[in-house]
């Protein structure tokens, strides 16, 4: 049984030390074509976050501090100060690029801190950051598998699964390891207007996974929900507040009014945890993208000519509508999400549906 091609990370996006380009898959063309693009300059890494290129949080990131990397290479032959100013120039700019996922941030700054050290200890910054974003690369998988497979132990033989957007490699995870179990369950993907991330990559990785998949347009859910046909409603999430509040995708949080409405208990896939710098959701900041996007379908322009358009690319769920958020150690309720960062380790009986 084959784990999709979007779980581990380094296949989809690294950095040609050789070249001097981040490679990423583009994610706008998959599955229906396996295409990369070569990023040469930070303007173009940039672009590849901006303009969806990679999506998700963690992918994102990781492209983001690869391309510190490159700022690196580029600067070669300046001094010092010169270096460390390309370095900071290039950061900065990444950073402004999606504002509402907080593994960015720090991913971009650990890179952007790598390089400077290795300036000031007269080593190559470019490769200094490219090794710290490659340990954050496997880092990462092995956070998405651990919290998958956490995951697949909250699943039952014979769960439907609804699922908003596209939940990463936690979300692989989490349906191989329950395949493996013997568990029979299926998959339901909302589309996810306007880049169709849940009827591409969701779908996707159900497929190739072999669970039974079915494809739902955005405004289904709710007579699915009172014809019972959902057991569990599942997202990641690209931002979790320590309250436990949760950003994903525009579109989770009406998905988790009707949850609770028909008691189907929301699960969130939580990777690492939430942000210690978020204290609740009202601090989540929200990416408000280009409004045409949502004024075409597929490059074609389907809305009245006149009309304007209006595109928050995400939303921020309470924790009152969240059941319990599923990280790399352990299952919390959205109360006990707080603990994944105390130093004792987190409870070890299961979390309650609220």
């Amino acid at each position: 049984m084959p784990l999709p091609l979007t779980t581990r990370r380094g296949d989809t996006l690294w950095y040609d030390r050789r070249e001097g380009v981040v490679q990423v898959l583009d994610r706008r063309l998959y599955p229906r074509e396996r295409s990369y693009v070569a990023c040469q300059s930070i303007a173009e890494v940039a672009h590849a976050i901006e303009a969806m290129i990679v999506q998700g949080g963690p992918p994102l990131a990781y492209v983001g501090g690869y391309g510190v990397a490159l700022a690196g290479a580029l600067s070669r032959g300046q001094g010092d100060a010169e270096r460390r100013a390309a370095i900071r120039q290039a950061a900065k700019r990444l950073l402004a690029t999606r504002p509402t996922a907080d593994d960015l941030q720090a991913v971009v700054d650990g890179a952007r801190r790598a390089a400077e050290d290795a300036i000031e200890r007269g080593e190559d910054p470019e490769s200094a950051a490219a090794d710290y974003v490659e340990g954050e690369v496997a880092r990462g998988d092995r956070s998405s598998e651990a919290c998958g497979r956490a995951a697949a132990g909250m699943l039952d033989d014979g769960d439907v699964i609804l699922t908003h957007c596209f939940a990463g490699a936690a979300l692989n995870w989490m349906l191989f390891t329950a395949v493996e179990q013997g568990k029979q369950i299926k998959l339901v993907c909302n589309e996810t207007r306007p880049y169709l991330q849940g009827a591409r990559l969701a779908a996707a990785a159900g497929v190739e996974i072999g669970v039974p998949t079915t494809v739902i347009t955005d405004n289904m859910a709710g007579y699915c929900f009172s014809q019972g046909m959902f057991t569990k409603y599942i997202t990641a999430a690209d931002r979790i507040a320590m309250d436990g509040a949760a950003a994903n995708k525009v579109g989770t949080y009406q998905y988790a009014v009707l949850a609770r409405r028909h008691r189907v208990p929301f699960f969130v896939l939580g990777y690492d945890g939430p942000d210690p710098a978020t204290p609740d959701g009202a601090a989540i900041p929200i990416e408000l993208r280009d409004p045409s996007e949502v004024l075409s379908f597929n490059g074609v322009r389907v809305a009245a000519v006149g009309a304007a358009g209006f595109y928050p690319a995400f939303d921020v769920t309470p924790p009152e509508l969240i059941t319990a958020i599923v990280t790399d150690r352990g299952v919390f309720t959205p109360a006990q999400i707080r603990a994944y960062h105390a130093e004792r380790r987190p409870p070890d009986e299961p979390a309650r549906a609220i």
